[in-house]
């Protein structure tokens, strides 16, 4: 197998996210070890969420512990009052759930974005168009918005976003806005202005939390909708563990605020390193940037060669994603990069 037929493969495998270390290995296998992931956007520092409580484990999840989640994740999120929250085992449930709660005919997916969204509406039944942009969703009856957009990191502002939901509601249209990367944004998030009844809301956990392996999201929006999705859920739904450490990483802001400063300095340190290597930086967010150059494929080669996975994308061939390096990868990063 040559790289190029190896980048082909894993770029057929990674068509709707990163993360797949397994095909990157099939397809290179010469790789140095351990891989350095860059294909997902996850931080790579990791909330040190301490020890936890052996009952964490050996019991069923207690209704305070999720009471005392959603409490810190209330607050983190400045969600108001009025606002209904639902915590789930992942984000990703929630988007397959969706369907389930909100039957539409057809369904505007503003992008290219996240290849969930799309896939999941489709699989509930319903017609499902690509939008370019939030205004050219057409008549259908749900918009999904990814704010920033995955991949390119294009931000909605909240007044406009406002303005959207009030023209959907007046024809009983739903606008579902995912804010998985919104966290490391401060103040872009859509709660902070309020919500609409006919707006609804995700948020990620383990994206700027470092902890992907955590299983955390969380669905805002009306008390007639968060309860449906509740019920689909059932009980039990987030494990022990995971209402723990999320409790304790959305009540810790002095060290989110940290982090986020963190992640912007990296972002720009990586964006040097991208541009000297003659990529140009076309997006993305501080926990992702966008890359374009017309070898785009070779350089994937190239990085995957030395077990470095960065995110292809077969609708834009040009196009490669790299996420945030740890501390530990740079050096390997540069050296590629550089030549």
């Amino acid at each position: 197998m040559t790289c190029a037929d190896g980048s082909a493969d894993v770029a057929a495998e990674m068509s709707r996210h990163g993360g797949n270390l397994a095909a990157a290995r099939r397809a290179f296998p010469r790789a140095p070890e351990p891989w350095i992931d860059l294909s997902t956007g996850i931080s790579p520092y990791a909330y040190p969420f301490g020890d936890l409580p052996s009952a964490c484990f050996t019991r069923l999840p207690e209704a305070d512990a999720e009471a005392a989640l959603l409490g810190a994740a209330r607050a983190a999120y400045a969600a108001p009052a009025d606002v209904a929250i639902v915590a789930a085992p992942g984000t990703q449930i929630l988007i397959q759930l969706l369907p389930r709660i909100l039957p539409a005919r057809r369904v505007a997916v503003v992008g290219p974005t996240y290849g969930e969204h799309a896939a999941a509406w489709i699989a509930g039944g319903s017609a499902v168009t690509e939008a370019p942009a939030l205004d050219a969703a057409g008549d259908a009856d749900v918009v999904v918005l990814v704010n920033p957009n995955n991949p390119d990191g294009r931000l909605v502002a909240s007044a406009d976003l406002l303005d959207e939901a009030a023209r959907l509601a007046r024809r009983g249209a739903t606008l579902v806005v995912d804010e998985a990367f919104v966290d490391v944004i401060p103040g872009a998030s859509l709660l902070s202005a309020g919500l609409p009844d006919n707006v609804l809301v995700l948020r990620s956990f383990g994206k700027t939390y470092g902890l992907a392996g955590v299983r955390l999201g969380f669905a805002l929006g009306s008390a007639d909708r968060i309860g449906r999705l509740r019920a689909l859920l059932g009980p039990w739904a987030v494990p022990g563990p995971a209402l723990e450490i999320g409790r304790r990483a959305l009540s810790d802001t002095d060290w989110s605020k940290r982090l986020v400063g963190r992640l912007v300095a990296d972002a720009e340190k990586l964006d040097a390193l991208l541009v000297a290597a003659g990529l140009r930086v076309v997006g993305g967010t501080p926990l992702f940037r966008l890359a374009e150059a017309p070898e785009a494929a070779a350089w994937f080669d190239r990085l995957a060669a030395a077990g470095v996975l960065v995110r292809p994308f077969s609708y834009r061939s040009d196009w490669l994603r790299f996420g945030i390096p740890g501390e530990g990868d740079w050096a390997r990063v540069n050296a590629v990069l550089s030549g």
